[in-house]
């Protein structure tokens, strides 16, 4: 029953094989997004939810995944709380919004999903139609810390110094920012999961950059604000945070099901720390993508072998695939995890 494979797994429950999927799996490795792309902005392909769903689908098609991720990005609702977004290609997005001050946070709005980004949610229907229970959907949004690094910083950074002058100088200030965010984080992965996200995704991509004792301060309270104020009604709540290995023995007291980790840990380790109240998602470094298919073999087998030591495993990625992977080679990864991985 693939349909329930992944869901099964996210729960802890027995599966007939591990699952799969990738992040970034509708995206810039495939030769039928690029047709897609050729003819729209990124941003346009995000509001149009015809071709949202068309490119969310590929992947399900071709790879033969355990779950559909809705294409989309992060930083849809930060627009939709007032911040100018524009993505120029090789320059990543930029936001032309400075926040420095209580004004500039005052500013910002709390977005009702409904009347400001639609088109998320239609999307959303629209797949459940067209999957047909073929495999399950899953939502996604950022988490609030990394939102705030793109907002203060107005896109992405090495350092993220004015973030962090903000949290030091002025914690009043970014502690309103980050409540703000939260609340609208919440209203919109609520609004998913009324529109039938079967999963969700908190992705916290930054969150790597802050010492452990500071991810507790500034970043760990308001990602709990999330979970905690979602209408989950049995719906897993999945993490990830890019660059988790200091971070995971504050991210495992989040009210979760899935605890999902970048390629640097080892999953044996990851699991001896997460315990056994979560399932483990991860964690082959994209890049192994570059061997053989044969050698994909043994890459996607020792990840396996290592997720034995959790209480449940879906297999993905570390990161989001490389727009330079040979799609036929994460075929082969998909293939192998279902040949080689746990069965009941």
């Amino acid at each position: 029953m693939t349909e329930f494979r992944f869901l099964k797994a996210c729960r802890r429950e027995p599966v007939d094989v591990t699952p799969v999927w990738i992040m970034r799996q509708a995206g810039r490795y495939l030769p039928e997004y690029q047709k897609i792309r050729g003819k729209n902005s990124f941003l346009t392909m995000c509001k149009t939810p015809e071709l949202a769903a068309q490119v969310t689908l590929q992947p399900v098609e071709r790879l033969g995944v355990d779950a559909a991720i809705l294409f989309s990005d992060i930083l849809i609702p930060v627009e939709a709380m007032g911040v100018p977004l524009e993505f120029h290609d090789g320059k990543g997005p930029q936001l032309g919004k400075a926040i420095r001050g209580q004004k500039d946070v005052d500013s910002l709005a709390v977005p009702d999903p409904a009347e400001k980004v639609p088109f998320v949610m239609e999307a959303i229907r629209i797949l459940r139609k067209e999957l047909d229970g073929k495999v399950p959907l899953i939502g996604f949004s950022g988490a609030p810390f990394t939102l705030a690094s793109y907002i203060v910083e107005g896109g992405t950074s090495k350092n993220f110094v004015q973030l962090k002058k903000l949290m030091y100088q002025a914690p009043e200030v970014y502690r309103s920012l980050m409540s703000k965010i939260a609340k609208t984080v919440v209203l919109y992965l609520n609004a998913q999961i009324a529109a039938g996200a079967q999963a969700v995704q908190i992705f916290d991509t930054w969150a790597g950059v802050l010492t452990p004792g500071d991810y507790e301060e500034y970043a760990l309270p308001y990602t709990r604000q999330v979970v905690s104020g979602l209408n989950r009604k049995g719906v897993p709540v999945i993490h990830f945070a890019n660059d988790c290995a200091t971070l995971l023995t504050a991210i495992k007291t989040l009210p979760i099901d899935v605890v999902a980790v970048d390629w640097r840990i080892p999953l044996d380790v990851a699991a001896m720390v997460v315990g056994p109240d979560k399932a483990l998602q991860g964690n082959m470094d994209p890049t192994m993508l570059f061997h053989p298919p044969e050698k994909i073999d043994d890459c996607v087998r020792d990840v396996l072998r290592r997720g034995e030591k959790a209480s449940s495993h879906i297999f993905n990625l570390g990161h989001g695939i490389l727009p330079p992977t040979n799609p036929e080679h994460a075929i082969a990864m998909v293939e192998a995890v279902h040949r080689l991985g746990r069965k009941v």
